[in-house]
């Protein structure tokens, strides 16, 4: 049973397809949803995808996070006793562009403490 999802956003268009997946989803099972950004303005960005979807009838929480992306989820997800989290298969920048999984994927992939969904958004 899935009774709470963490999903991973940096505000592009990509992740956000990711985002629109999770909340999809949440809605689906009626599970709780956080949305977390890691960065300088990822609480912004976090809050700003929560606002999105607050008409979906769940629960949705924003968070941000310093430091590396793929930390911040991982340690947010054992924190947090998640049962998924939810990530965009790519990133938009450098060569992690033409690897067939992103960079956040490849690094929490081993170290999480719940499943994991990959949603492909490009």
């Amino acid at each position: 049973m899935i009774g709470k999802m963490l999903v991973g956003t940096d505000g592009s268009a990509t992740a956000e397809r990711a985002v629109d997946r999770a909340v999809a989803m949440a809605a689906e099972r009626r599970a709780s949803l956080t949305i977390l950004s890691a960065g300088p303005d990822g609480a912004r960005i976090a809050q700003e995808a929560a606002d999105r979807h607050d008409e979906q009838g769940i629960e949705v929480r924003a968070v941000g996070a310093a430091g590396e992306p793929a930390r911040a989820l991982v340690d947010e997800a054992r924190r947090g006793g998640y049962d998924l989290l939810v990530t965009g298969n790519k990133g938009l920048s450098g060569v992690y562009r033409l690897a067939p999984v992103g960079k956040v994927p490849a690094k929490v992939a081993h170290h999480l403490p719940c499943s994991l969904l990959v949603v492909k958004t490009t």
